[in-house]
C-alpha cells in the first residue's frame, strides 16, 4: 500500500490527508498546528510520499500571511526524512486537474472531490453509514485535492 500525505499549509495550522491512491481511500485526515505537523513529518509513519500545496506568484501584491505560509512549507519539506522527494503541488494544478479550469473556487474543488468519490450520499454518507470522505472537513478538503492531484502526477510520471 502506497500512502501519500498531502498538506494544505497555513500560517498556524495546516490541513492534511493520508491518502491511499491505489484504493482511492482517505485513511485519515484533519487539521493540526504547524509545530505538530513538523514533528509528525520527523517521526516514522506509514507515509511513502509527501505532497504539499505550494504558493505561486501571479504578479499581485501579497501580505505577511503568504510569506509565513512559505516559511512553513520550507519547514515541512525539511522535516521529512527525504526532503528532495517532497512533491510541491500548485493550487492552479489542483484546479485544472479537479475542475478543468484555473478559475475554480474551493467549493468547486470540494464538489468535484465528492463527485469523484460517488456523490454526496455515497462519498460522505452519514454517521450511521459513513462514506470514504466521512470526517473530511475544513482545511483537509484542499489537502485532499492536493492528494488526488499529486497521485495523478505520480502515476503519469511512472
Amino acid at each position: 500500500m502506497t500512502v501519500l500525505l498531502a498538506i494544505d499549509p497555513g500560517t498556524t495550522q495546516s490541513g492534511w490527508v493520508e491518502y491511499d491512491a491505489e484504493r482511492m481511500a482517505v485513511l485519515d485526515s484533519g487539521v493540526m498546528d504547524n509545530e505538530e505537523m513538523v514533528r509528525s513529518l520527523e517521526s516514522p509513519s506509514r507515509v511513502n510520499d509527501v505532497a504539499i500545496e505550494m504558493i505561486a506568484s501571479y504578479g499581485m501584491a501579497v501580505g505577511r500571511e503568504v510569506f509565513e505560509t512559505c516559511v512553513w512549507i520550507g519547514r515541512f519539506v525539511q522535516a521529512y526524512h527525504d526532503p528532495d522527494a517532497v512533491r510541491l503541488v500548485y493550487r492552479r494544478d489542483v484546479k485544472l486537474h479537479m475542475c478543468g479550469t484555473p478559475r475554480a473556487k474551493d467549493a468547486n474543488i470540494r464538489q468535484a472531490l465528492i463527485d469523484l468519490f460517488g456523490g454526496k450520499e455515497k462519498a460522505v454518507g452519514r454517521k450511521a453509514n459513513p462514506g470514504p470522505l466521512y470526517g473530511v472537513k475544513s482545511h483537509a478538503w484542499p489537502a485532499l485535492g492536493v492528494a488526488v492531484t499529486a497521485a495523478q502526477q505520480i502515476k503519469e510520471a511512472a
